[in-house]
């Protein structure tokens, strides 16, 4: 039977292992859901790879308290050996009222398969475990596999072990799963991740609320003076605008057509993508500000009163080329320099992550490319990802000389991270039988 026949026969089984891991309500947060969950996705995790040859497995405990999945499967003497890598933890569902289908149960509808990290990561756990299962005996090269759970916290629990545990993960090339395509049926390499620069900023203009109409007029407003603040990190055109940072820059990899954008962000009719440059641009090359939220008061049960204080955590995503320490710092200069009226501000730094640009004339990178040739009968694009992964950092200051590759199957309609998340299993088809091809081939 040829191998991707043996793919294609192993896929009933791939979605009966995806609805025994999606059940897991794996969040990586005990605030949110019991860490009993994480704890079974492991194991669950652990068992999986025992049965597709891996050995020494076991669950390495991280710096944040969170366990990864480690095991290894030597190859023959003087072989290659390839780091396989992807996570089990998943983002928290939000709001489940605006789901389809139960949220931890795996439900096929339209020919997807809908549940939370069904596509991010747990999709990418069954496209190697399908690869390695359509392999059986056949990899002539070594593996490493390591599974963690934090990545979707962002606790740095793996960024710390890598560095400390460095010969335990070495390897000639690293397939870092947790990207994906260009679109269904359309493979990409995700060569450029932006970094992230996070800070929480607060204004104070009064020691306690006032009436509105006594004191509006003169009296200084705090949320009107935030939204002044915040209004200022944006121009008319959409830009992101913060003093010191370049919005110039472009992207020369693969475009994203505007109409193909539009339909993946579900953006409304009438509405345009933001700024002067492409949607490539603006995705991958360009920093990106959002506001992630805001405390205020909700208009139910407002008052008529002038607000005291009120805050904003705000994102920055650094592109390629730009220091994330920097950035936030130019962040925290502009929010205080457009703070009107001598309202008194602070700004708390959060998380910060420096962007990843990969190197990608190496021998993995073309054995890949191959593969995903062969395995959608077309050619692969490089894309950015405006996500970040500063494990990929990690690795590359670790490993200097592995080719490190970003791949998977989380192409733009999985709606990874928010409701009704979903992958295409063809998607999982295909990269499993690209990722056999090249552990084949590599």
């Amino acid at each position: 039977m040829e191998l991707r026949e043996r793919v294609a026969a192993l896929m009933p089984r791939a979605k009966k292992d995806l609805a025994e891991l999606v059940a897991f309500r794996s969040v990586a947060d005990a605030r949110q859901f019991p860490p009993e969950e994480c704890e079974k996705a492991a194991q669950w995790v652990l068992d999986a790879f025992a049965q597709v040859g891996f050995g020494g497995l076991r669950l390495v405990e991280t710096a944040d308290g969170s366990k990864a999945v480690y095991g290894e499967r030597p190859g023959p003497p003087g072989a290659k050996t390839v780091l396989l890598y992807a996570h089990y933890d998943v983002q928290p569902p939000l709001d489940e009222d605006a789901w389809n289908s139960p949220v931890w149960e795996l439900t096929e509808r339209d020919g997807r398969w809908y549940g939370r990290g069904a596509a991010d990561c747990k999709g990418n756990i069954l496209m190697h475990l399908t690869a390695l299962r359509a392999l059986g005996d056949d990899v002539p090269v070594g593996l490493k596999l390591i599974v963690e759970g934090s990545e979707e916290q962002g606790t740095g629990g793996l960024e710390d072990f890598v560095p400390k545990n460095a010969d335990l993960l070495r390897a000639d090339a690293i397939l870092v799963c947790d990207t994906g395509g260009a679109a269904v049926g359309r493979p990409a390499l995700t060569v450029s991740l932006r970094g992230l620069a996070n800070v929480v900023v607060s204004v104070e203009a009064l020691s306690s609320e006032m009436h509105s109409g006594m004191f509006g007029g003169a009296a200084p407003d705090a949320l009107a003076a935030l939204i002044h603040m915040l209004s200022s990190l944006r121009d008319a055109q959409g830009n992101t605008t913060v003093d010191g940072l370049d919005n110039t820059q472009t992207w020369s990899g693969a475009p994203y057509p505007a109409g193909q954008f539009a339909a993946d962000a579900h953006v409304l009719n009438g509405e345009t993508p933001l700024g002067d440059g492409t949607v490539s641009d603006m995705l991958w090359a360009r920093p990106a500000l959002t506001v992630l939220g805001i405390d205020c008061p909700p208009v139910v049960g407002s008052a008529s009163a002038i607000q005291p204080h009120a805050r904003a955590r705000l994102n920055l995503r650094v592109p390629p080329g730009m220091d994330a320490v920097r950035a936030q710092d130019a962040l925290i200069a502009h929010l205080e320099a457009a703070a009107p009226w001598g309202v008194h501000v602070t700004v708390e730094r959060e998380a910060s992550g420096q962007p990843f640009l990969a190197e990608t004339g190496g021998p993995a990178y073309t054995a890949l490319r191959g593969a995903m040739k062969d395995a959608y009968g077309v050619e692969s694009v490089s894309l950015g990802q405006g996500g970040s992964i500063p494990l990929c950092n990690v690795f590359r200051d670790t490993y200097p000389d592995a080719e490190i590759i970003l791949m998977g199957v989380e192409e733009p309609l999985t709606l990874m991270h928010a409701p009704n998340e979903s992958v295409d299993p063809h998607e999982i088809a295909r990269m499993a039988l690209t990722e056999a091809l090249f552990l084949q081939r590599y």
